[in-house]
């Protein structure tokens, strides 16, 4: 185990973002507007890379690498580099694309929480977890995909509202199972 996160911290957090969201956008339509201009934000972009480098360096420095310890130290530097690579050639996007890899990362922990448990309420965070892998691997390699997502959801208010209010209500289910069953 990497993080050492319990299904109830892993529940709490997943729905508490989810109902944020949720809450966010169903109060707010006019929130589309400004989502609208998330993927090409380059400052977005920069500041979600970077909790990413962090969180990456993060756990290369503290994984057990086993037989394949002999590449922390070259991986170590090389991921500074790719970061300014990154940075300096990849501004096309690089918000969705950031978002896209913190996705990834943030899938494990919640992975690992249900991981080997009984209970069958605990599907609930692995779905979100194995949505935001599959959405993290969209928006990595086919990002404009997000602002075809951001475009079709904020259509009308209605199809916004319906969304959020989805998340909205998921996010509650996991919060009352991470409170009742976790």
């Amino acid at each position: 185990m990497i993080y050492h996160l319990s299904l109830h911290s892993a529940g709490i957090i997943a729905g508490a973002f989810l109902v944020l969201l949720g809450l966010l956008g169903f109060s707010k339509p006019d929130f589309a507007s400004v989502m609208k201009r998330f993927p090409r934000s380059y400052v977005v972009g920069t500041v979600l890379l970077t909790v990413c480098l962090l969180w990456t360096f993060w756990l290369l420095y503290t994984i057990p690498m086993g037989e394949f310890s002999a590449f922390r130290r070259p991986l170590l530097i090389a991921l500074p580099i790719g970061y300014v690579l990154v940075l300096r050639f990849v501004d096309e996007f690089l918000a969705v694309r950031a978002l896209g890899i913190l996705c990834l990362l943030a899938a494990e922990p919640l992975l690992d929480a249900a991981f080997l448990r009984y209970e069958t309420s605990r599907l609930f965070v692995t779905v979100f977890a194995y949505l935001l892998i599959l959405a993290g691997l969209f928006w990595v390699a086919v990002p404009y995909i997000l602002r075809d997502q951001i475009n079709w959801s904020a259509r009308s208010s209605f199809r916004w509202r319906c969304l959020h209010a989805v998340a909205l209500i998921y996010g509650g289910v996991i919060l009352t199972f991470a409170f009742t069953r976790y």
